[in-house]
């Protein structure tokens, strides 16, 4: 949510803030905003030039007048927590003098408290935002230097923030914070570039240094330097992005959505990649920094995710019992941090993120290590506040996700999934000939997802068959049931129909109270041991008339319709059965004339509670 970019060098800044902009957009705003430093007349220092916009990117570059040349500024996309989306409330926000320019993602706790300190102080606000406290008190900083005044602003602080600072006084240089909420420095030739994320930056460079919190740093055009909020030195090292700008692209098709469902054939392809070891029936996940005996010394394991993140650890926790017998569960890392846990010495954590920056994940992880836990992080951007935090973990490498619904990398997490089970399970009590039928299966995964996807003509004309109805429920059992939870979801996202998953053993204890015709059924019906249990509950909607939509291995007599999806190992099957689902759910908010990429009231990456 939000984002963040700047620029300092010598190319017009204009074209490369908005640019930038546009490659955030799937982060979720509802208002945009530029500031520039004009060039300073005779005897006078350089000018902040600002222009703001309510709605979409364009909109702003629509008001962005022909003559707003410089060489330096900062932008951002803002999503409405204080104040509702207006032009006022955009970002970037300016001191009453117009010298300070302020960029912030986050949310300043304390905000209520400083605004009426300032305005017991005479200090006039224009906007509804907390951001704006932090202008004000960067431009009344009494310290010399730019770097220090931020710094006094911040001592006054509390609450998360990613920030980008100019000020017409200090015009050679942007200084930036970090505190919960991703920056992203980006070192060019002579130019400096900082985002929120790399999506903004790949097109220009790939060499970046991603602050941790509690670090700021100073840009300028040809040099950078960091240090901490009390003001120390610290070490950065530039790492290599591994995507490409063309990674960010639509790729021909209508939506981000579509090309990343797409690609889940080369994405799964790709977490496989070198991991599997034949010769011993397992694989390699040498970032896991957990050696044999370690693993054999774990007695549970917790998973902590949010949203499409966690419903991929209640699989992973399936497959881990399954595979490994170690028991295991996920858990929402939004409650977990905040129901004061036991924190075992011998459970493993698992944080899962697709971002690796999401709030409530990374506070969870931080906790946890305050604790003395141990915590793996499974990540899909490399370098991510998380993936530094923990002490070992996997990349899923599902690339970019520039949807804000989740598709590839909810996927490739569940395989990282299974290969950790499959790791963990080898060094324990899996059989070889266990083993070695999980990783056949592993490797059958492409394949049967292109089979999957050459059906969607078909999935096309079910979902309208079924746009038209209110709500939905979804169904399953065991494996089955974090797999209609996640198409509930996916669903409810893109389509804003409304939509509940529930076990299906659950349907004869309250759910069976909605079924009625316009109330249809989705339901996961693995060919499994419990195929007929699945039937039973079938049974009971027909009964009461409910129309039924069944993703099966076989069609199903008592379904209205059956999407059929290709065999696999019980354990993987979870793994397909949710891909047609999201290509109905894709197919239902097309047919409903949504945006599918920018769901309303939704974030990408959530960096704030």
């Amino acid at each position: 949510m939000c984002g963040i970019v700047g620029y300092i060098g010598k190319r017009d800044v204009a074209p490369l803030l908005l640019e930038g902009l546009q490659r955030l957009e799937y982060r979720g705003y509802d208002s945009a905003g530029i500031v520039i430093t004009g060039k300073a007349a005779a005897g006078k220092p350089a000018a902040l030039k600002m222009v703001k916009a309510k709605g979409r990117v364009r909109e702003l570059e629509a008001r962005v007048p022909k003559r707003f040349n410089g060489t330096t500024g900062i932008a951002h996309t803002r999503w409405a927590t204080h104040g509702a989306p207006s032009d006022e409330n955009a970002h970037p926000h300016l001191d009453a003098d117009h010298k300070v320019a302020v960029v912030h993602n986050g949310i300043v706790d304390n905000a209520s408290e400083l605004r009426a300190k300032l305005v017991a102080d005479g200090v006039v606000f224009l906007s509804e935002t907390d951001t704006e406290v932090l202008v004000h008190l960067i431009a009344r900083a009494q310290a010399d230097t730019l770097e220090e005044k931020v710094r006094e602003a911040l001592r006054s602080v509390e609450g998360t923030y990613g920030i980008a600072v100019m000020h017409a006084d200090f015009s050679d240089r942007i200084v930036v914070a970090r505190n919960g909420s991703p920056v992203v420095l980006g070192i060019g030739e002579k130019e400096m570039f900082v985002a929120s994320d790399v999506a903004a930056l790949v097109a220009h460079t790939r060499q970046v240094v991603t602050l941790d919190d509690g670090e700021m740093a100073t840009l300028k055009a040809d040099d950078f330097r960091t240090y901490t909020t009390e003001g120390s030195s610290t070490t950065a090292t530039p790492t290599t992005v591994e995507w490409e700008a063309e990674s960010y692209d639509m790729g021909g098709h209508d939506t981000y959505m579509h090309k990343e469902i797409s690609e889940q054939a080369d994405a799964v392809d790709r977490v496989l990649r070198g991991r599997i070891d034949d010769r011993f029936s397992t694989v390699h996940l040498g970032g896991l920094n957990l050696d044999a005996r370690e693993a054999r010394g774990v007695r549970r394991i917790k998973i902590l995710g949010c949203g499409t993140s966690y419903h991929a650890g209640q699989i992973g926790a399936q497959l881990i019992e399954e595979l490994a017998r170690i028991p295991a569960d996920a858990e929402p890392a939004s409650e977990f941090r905040y129901r004061n846990p036991v924190v075992d010495p011998d459970t493993l954590y698992v944080a899962v993120s697709q971002s690796g920056e999401t709030y409530d994940v990374l506070a969870a992880v931080q906790e946890l290590k305050r604790k003395g836990a141990r915590v793996l992080g499974v990540v899909n951007v490399v370098g991510s506040a998380i993936a530094r935090e923990a002490d070992g973990g996997t990349y899923v490498h599902a690339g970019p996700e520039v949807c804000v619904v989740s598709t590839k990398c909810f996927t490739n997490t569940v395989v990282a999934f299974a290969l950790l089970a499959l790791h963990l399970g080898r060094i324990r009590d899996l059989s070889v000939a266990d083993g070695k039928r999980i990783i056949e299966g592993l490797r059958k995964l492409p394949a049967q997802i292109t089979e999957i996807l050459e059906n969607e003509d078909e999935i096309k004309k079910l979902a309208a068959e079924y746009a038209d109805a209110k709500s939905m429920m979804f169904i399953g059992r065991v494996r089955g049931y974090p797999v209609a939870r996640e198409a509930s979801l996916k669903l409810k996202e893109v389509s804003y129909i409304h939509a509940e998953a529930y076990p299906a053993s659950e349907l004869k204890h309250g759910p069976l109270a909605l079924i009625e015709p316009s109330m249809p059924t989705v339901a996961i019906v693995p060919d499994d041991d419990l195929l007929e249990k699945n039937r039973a509950a079938m049974e009971e909607i027909k009964a009461r008339s409910g129309r039924i939509l069944a993703v099966a291995h076989q069609v199903q007599e008592k379904a209205d319709h059956t999407i059929v999806v290709p065999k696999n190992e019980d354990e993987l099957d979870p793994i397909l059965m949710g891909i047609p689902l999201q290509l109905f759910a894709y197919h239902t908010a097309l047919a409903m004339g949504r945006d599918i990429d920018k769901p309303r009231n939704l974030a990408k990456s959530v960096t704030v509670e």
